[in-house]
């Protein structure tokens, strides 16, 4: 299982993946549109350090949260071996940007088939700053958010509302690292025989 670079090699992997997309089928016309990952911090208009160059497609982790279907399992898997796996699904949202509607739908909606094209991200397509287990996959897919729900996302972010999808990429199991096997104790009793008295 991954170690704990996992989370932030997930958001790696989407954002290198979507970039290999834009490369292959530029969505706006003679520009290089660029994904970028990104923290709340980097989503304020009118910072002098612009993380977000448009035309672009920001990947925003909003939420990480374990997983509950696999929990049990893990703990169960977790107890017989005497390591801790934590099974965990991370949210994140894709928005366009760019300088028309007419752009940043057209970069959504190359965005979105290349996740439906490549919905689970195996062997070279996971970003290598984690150590994936052999066969480790992680699924990315459309996640169910009311529009109430991401109205109350937006209002806790620095900007106004804007068009955005909800993915998940699910699931991205943390392992601990192994325990190094201890030593088996030797114990020697000097300077006494038994029945003999001192």
């Amino acid at each position: 299982m991954a170690d704990y670079h996992s989370i932030a090699a997930t958001g790696r992997s989407v954002e290198r993946l979507l970039n290999h997309s834009f490369q292959v089928e530029e969505p706006v016309p003679g520009r290089s549109t660029r994904a970028v990952l990104v923290r709340t911090a980097d989503l304020e208009t009118g910072t002098a350090n612009a993380v977000i160059v448009e035309p672009a497609v920001s990947i925003f982790v909003y939420r990480v949260d374990y997983n509950r279907t696999m929990r049990a399992a893990w703990s169960a898997v977790g107890s017989q071996e005497g390591r801790a796996y934590l099974p965990l699904d991370i949210y994140f949202l894709l928005t366009p940007w760019a300088e028309n509607a007419d752009f940043e739908l057209r970069i959504l909606g190359r965005a979105m088939t290349c996740l439906e094209e490549s919905p689970i991200l195996s062997g070279p397509l996971l970003d290598p700053l984690a150590t994936w287990a052999p066969g480790e996959a992680v699924q990315v897919t459309l996640a169910d958010l009311s529009t109430e729900d991401l109205m109350r996302t937006f209002d806790s972010l620095p900007i106004d509302y804007k068009l955005s999808v909800l993915y998940v990429a699910r699931v991205i199991t943390l392992a601990e690292r192994a325990a190094v096997p201890a030593r088996p104790v030797t114990t020697l009793a000097v300077g006494s025989r038994p029945g003999v008295a001192p």
